[in-house]
């Protein structure tokens, strides 16, 4: 398979890094690292009608929120998104997704609420979960101070945070969270087997690593026998009909392919509407590499795009 020409330039920047590999240095080393990078990648932060930091109660503490209202978004009853950062469940914060959250809340004329939500080791599984669990029931419960329709709110991820927010799209068709009108999906992790053929076509230097993801997933679960449980990998669970419409994107040069693929398919075989976009020429993590690669502004706007015609069908 070909490569995007700039997702190339992407990897190439990575590769004259002097920082070590995340797995082997401490979590706050990369933390810090993640930082640095995500400074030098990530897209232009686009103006919104209004943005605003604050926090609600979660149920190990307060949980630091960002909200942007987009422009051309109703000042009350507006769509709303609960965007969920990636980073493997360790890495990543408030700034880190800004330009993806700003990108959706344009495009879609919403109300984007990203959490900072508990983050590994120092929180393991099911921390993250909990803390989105309870960003969602928040904005349900404050709708109209917060100017979002309860009726119209979906929830969207990258990678870690589309694996949060698979889960949390089945926990909300099973009730133990608010209903959600659609989830958008952004190379979700759904398998932390992590057996899939991805895994050894892209094991290295394709950006994200096998033995990195390994790192990643052995910092979120508290033992082995978490890989099993669906809020893991949401790629086991018993069954997905009923669950919320999706648009999954998919990264064709990316060790989360196979599996983002494999849930997409049980998506479609649970007659669950869906839309997915696979890009075979792009890697891992490419939508926040905005300032290099043009993907992923535009897979954000085809995911929006997506939304809307799903509420559109809802409400015919």
């Amino acid at each position: 398979m070909t490569l995007d020409p700039q997702a190339a330039e992407v990897l190439a920047l990575g590769a004259r890094s002097t920082s070590p590999p995340f797995e082997d240095g401490t979590p706050e080393a990369a933390r810090r690292a993640y930082h640095l990078s995500y400074l030098a990648l990530r897209g232009d932060l686009e103006p919104v009608a209004e943005t605003r930091d604050t926090a609600i109660e979660g149920p190990g503490g307060p949980i630091p929120v960002r909200i942007h209202h987009g422009i051309g978004a109703p000042a009350e009853g507006a769509p709303a998104l609960l965007y969920l950062h990636g980073g493997g469940w360790v890495i990543g914060d408030l700034d880190s997704h800004d330009d993806i959250c700003r990108w959706f809340a344009n495009a879609a004329r919403c109300v984007v609420v990203c959490p900072d939500y508990r983050l590994a080791p120092e929180h393991r599984f099911p921390a993250a979960i909990e803390d989105a669990g309870a960003v969602l029931s928040h904005m349900v419960a404050e709708a109209a101070g917060l100017g979002i329709d309860a009726e119209h709110i979906a929830v969207a991820g990258d990678s870690a945070g589309g694996n949060l927010a698979a889960v949390l799209a089945i926990q909300s068709r099973d009730g133990t969270v608010p209903p959600l009108e659609a989830q958008l999906l952004l190379y979700p992790n759904t398998d932390a087997g992590q057996t899939a053929d991805s895994y050894g076509r892209f094991a290295e230097g394709f950006g994200l690593t096998r033995r990195t993801m390994r790192w990643f997933r052995d910092q979120y679960v508290r033992s082995d026998d978490d890989i099993a449980d669906w809020r893991v990998s949401p790629l086991r669970v018993d069954r997905l009909d009923g669950a919320p419409p999706a648009f999954v994107a998919l990264a064709g040069q990316d060790i989360l392919h196979d599996e983002g693929a494999a849930y997409a398919e049980r998506l479609r075989g649970a007659g669950v509407p869906l839309v997915v976009r696979h890009l075979a020429d792009q890697i891992h993590g490419f939508v926040s590499a905005g300032r290099y690669i043009d993907a992923a502004r535009r897979t954000v706007l085809e995911a929006a795009d997506a939304w809307s015609r799903f509420r559109t069908n809802v409400t015919e």
